[in-house]
């Protein structure tokens, strides 16, 4: 039986003479209703909570929780809130722009194995922010230049993968995905032509970096990540609507008043912009937009405007946990969270791949 239709929220946007029946029938029925959306984000964030408490707790060096907060002389209260917490909390936003641009990607390329550094945007932020790393000491402080450096090359590859992906004028996924792993080549290449030049200190310094981490994050970094996060979230959920009638192929949505063009050019735009902030701040840190998003979509099904919000809190927490692990699993020395995630993300990758080849997957 369908929900009240006060209860019901509206699938997406449509031109005169346009069925809405058509539009749902071909989403396979799928609705949704105010309930279901606050229940399945409640009990996501209750999950969150939970891992954010258990992250806060433990570390590679126990701590009194009680007395962090109540002495603020002491060592516990120290280790908690300069070091500690600002590492959660900015594992929190990485992830939540991780997953939510991998929701987003896959739907924009119409390919479920698309996630943020298939584009070419991370390689392009990590070879800025090691060039910074290796000849930036000359020219100020690093801890400045290298995120800022990260920064600019990231938003630099992203104009140059928006005008090479262009054909006719017109922004197209197959073309997009076809330029992002060129680029992907050629900043591996640059990168592994730095790291065959530099001294032993450079070298690891580089690798460790190019794993990932949320080592030593400010409170400063973290209010900067997660303003452009949520500016740039908030743009992909204005566009859910249209993605969810995008996933229908460009002609349905087309005629169902989706402006492709502007929409894509938006979506890219918006993703890039938060990849590069995270790039600057965590560095190369993979599969969690893989991840994320395909488990909830199987669980929870593809309309994104449960799935956007959905994969941002779900990712914040698998980034927690997953730095949690970097943090403990070989205390008092630490793991890339990179790693971590990577050691998730192929086993997952394969399984995904194999699932979704039998699909004969498409990107257009």
């Amino acid at each position: 039986m369908s929900p009240p239709q006060s209860d019901r929220i509206s699938l997406h946007r449509r031109p005169r003479g346009a069925s809405a029946g058509n539009a749902q029938s071909d989403l396979g029925g799928a609705y949704l209703t105010a309930s279901r959306m606050t229940l399945v984000l409640g009990t996501l964030m209750v999950v969150l909570c939970v891992v954010v408490a258990i992250a806060t707790t433990f570390g590679s060096v126990p701590i009194s929780i009680t007395r962090a907060l109540r002495d603020g002389a002491s060592p516990d209260h120290a280790i908690f809130f300069a070091a500690r917490v600002p590492r959660v909390v900015m594992g929190l936003i990485v992830g939540a722009v991780l997953a939510s641009v991998g929701a987003a990607l896959q739907a924009l390329v119409r390919n479920p194995l698309a996630e943020g550094g298939i584009l070419g945007i991370s390689g392009g932020g990590a070879l800025g922010a090691i060039v910074a790393l290796i000849f930036g000491a000359h020219f100020g402080p690093t801890e400045l230049l290298v995120p800022l450096s990260a920064f600019i090359a990231a938003l630099a590859t992203t104009f140059a993968i928006y005008r090479l992906a262009q054909i006719d004028g017109r922004l197209e996924p197959f073309s997009l995905l076809l330029v992002g792993v060129i680029f992907n080549a050629m900043w591996g290449a640059g990168i592994l032509l730095i790291n065959s030049l530099v001294n032993f200190y450079h070298a690891d310094s580089i690798l460790f970096w190019l794993m990932g981490s949320l080592e030593a994050p400010t409170y400063q970094e973290s209010l900067i990540t997660g303003l452009l996060g949520a500016i740039g979230f908030a743009v992909l959920f204005y566009y859910a609507r249209d993605l969810n009638l995008m996933s229908l192929g460009d002609e349905a949505a087309s005629d169902l008043g989706v402006d492709l063009d502007w929409v894509r050019r938006a979506i890219f735009i918006s993703t890039s912009v938060m990849i590069g902030v995270a790039v600057s701040v965590s560095g190369m840190i993979g599969f969690v937009g893989l991840i994320v998003p395909h488990l909830l979509r199987l669980a929870f099904g593809a309309d994104h405007r449960l799935l956007l919000p959905a994969s941002a809190i779900g990712g914040a927490g698998f980034m927690v946990a997953a730095d949690l692990a970097a943090r403990t699993v070989i205390a008092p020395a630490e793991l890339p969270v990179g790693v971590i995630t990577a050691l998730c993300g192929g086993p997952f990758f394969i399984f995904l791949l194999r699932r979704e080849g039998k699909r004969s997957i498409g990107v257009v």
